[in-house]
Formats: structure tokens, C-alpha cells, sequence
């Protein structure tokens, strides 16, 4: 092993996985967003009640 691979640093990825949830139903998905964004909340159609509901981000999953 060289010292430069050892100098170097690890890199992040610019995306991270989260999981959204229903605030209605508790319906979940996963979906991506940029690392230094701010937490995400949407209006996307609810399969459980059959309408639009907001969704909000509750968790990191992991980097993308």
C-alpha cells in the first residue's frame, strides 16, 4: 500500500436516500435528495385513502 492511498480521504456521495411517510396513512417510499438539502415534504397521491396526501422525510437510509 502506497502513502497517497492512504492520504486520501473518503468521499461522500452528493445524494442520500431517505424514506418518506404518509402524515394520513403511514404509506412509505424511498426517493433521493441532495446531502446538504433541507428535509423534504411533499403532496404525492396516497394508494391507502385514494387521495393526495403529505409526505414527509423521516429517516436517512443511506448514501446513493
Amino acid at each position: 500500500m502506497r502513502l497517497t492511498e492512504v492520504l486520501f480521504k473518503k468521499v461522500k456521495s452528493k445524494r442520500i436516500m431517505v424514506l418518506m411517510e404518509s402524515v394520513v396513512s403511514g404509506h412509505q417510499f424511498n426517493t433521493f435528495r441532495e446531502r446538504l438539502a433541507d428535509k423534504i415534504e411533499l403532496i404525492r397521491f396516497d394508494p391507502y385513502i385514494q387521495k393526495e396526501s403529505l409526505y414527509r422525510e423521516r429517516k436517512r437510509i443511506r448514501s446513493a
